[in-house]
């Protein structure tokens, strides 16, 4: 497939234009213009470029990549190592941060909600990334907690009693514990995110709402993954998912 067509497309399913965001999303290295393998991981690490070097890949799918607002715009050491990778092998590079934390049904939270069984009845935040719902089933925070852990193959942070019985619940995926006094608003008993901070704590204990922290990387892996698919479907793509281990 052609590249640029590719960009076009995905630009438009994603609808980028209607995102502030803290990095350019869409191509951000750009190889050579024909594309038959992608592969898709959450982090543009050295780590999976490497990986997708070694499956042929000619663009590489990502959430986190490069150039975001307040880093260093030099290109030397750790990302001239990256990129110069890409360049040297040729290998496109696209990233998409906050449209597909938003899209509703490839998004992070969209696919998140899915695999965890929670059931989408509103969003809310800055720019509808936050979406808020309702469990299938009510359980209790304890069997809630297990849930994730078996889903995510990773034991989250739970602050909370954890008998509290869980009907109403708001997420978000990746770094968005700041928003957790907006998730209060929607009377919702539970709120998880990928992380959490120190006043999390006391808000959570204080308001009566659990918070829970499953991972950045580990709620941020299902987007790119579902992205990837599509692309694989929609025009013929081989597709691979590579999940660069990483305990955030």
């Amino acid at each position: 497939m052609d590249r640029d067509e590719l960009e076009n497309h995905l630009n438009q399913l994603l609808d980028i234009p209607r995102f502030q965001d803290y990095c350019p999303n869409g191509l951000q290295v750009e190889g050579r213009s024909n594309i038959h393998v992608v592969v898709s991981g959450v982090t543009a690490s050295l780590d999976l470029l490497q990986a997708a070097l070694a499956a042929k890949a000619d663009a590489v799918l990502v959430h986190h990549g490069y150039f975001w607002r307040g880093e260093d715009m030099r290109i030397t050491g750790i990302k001239n190592r990256r990129i110069a990778l890409l360049m040297n092998h040729q290998i496109n590079m696209f990233a998409y941060h906050l449209p597909l934390d938003a899209h509703p049904v490839l998004g992070n939270n969209a696919q998140l909600g899915q695999k965890l069984g929670f059931v989408e009845n509103g969003r809310f935040g800055g720019q509808d990334i936050m979406m808020r719902g309702e469990l299938k089933e009510t359980m209790n925070l304890a069997a809630l907690g297990d849930r994730i852990s078996q889903t995510l193959l990773r034991k989250p942070m739970i602050i909370g009693d954890l008998n509290k019985n869980i009907q109403h619940i708001a997420w978000c995926t990746g770094s968005a514990q700041n928003y957790f006094d907006a998730a209060i608003l929607q009377g919702v008993d539970a709120y998880l995110t990928g992380e959490i901070s120190e006043h999390n704590v006391h808000t959570a204990r204080e308001s009566g709402v659990a918070f829970i922290a499953a991972g950045h990387h580990a709620t941020e892996r299902y987007g790119v993954q579902a992205l990837g698919n599509y692309i694989a479907q929609e025009f013929g793509i081989q597709h691979q998912f590579i999940d660069i281990e990483n305990p955030v």
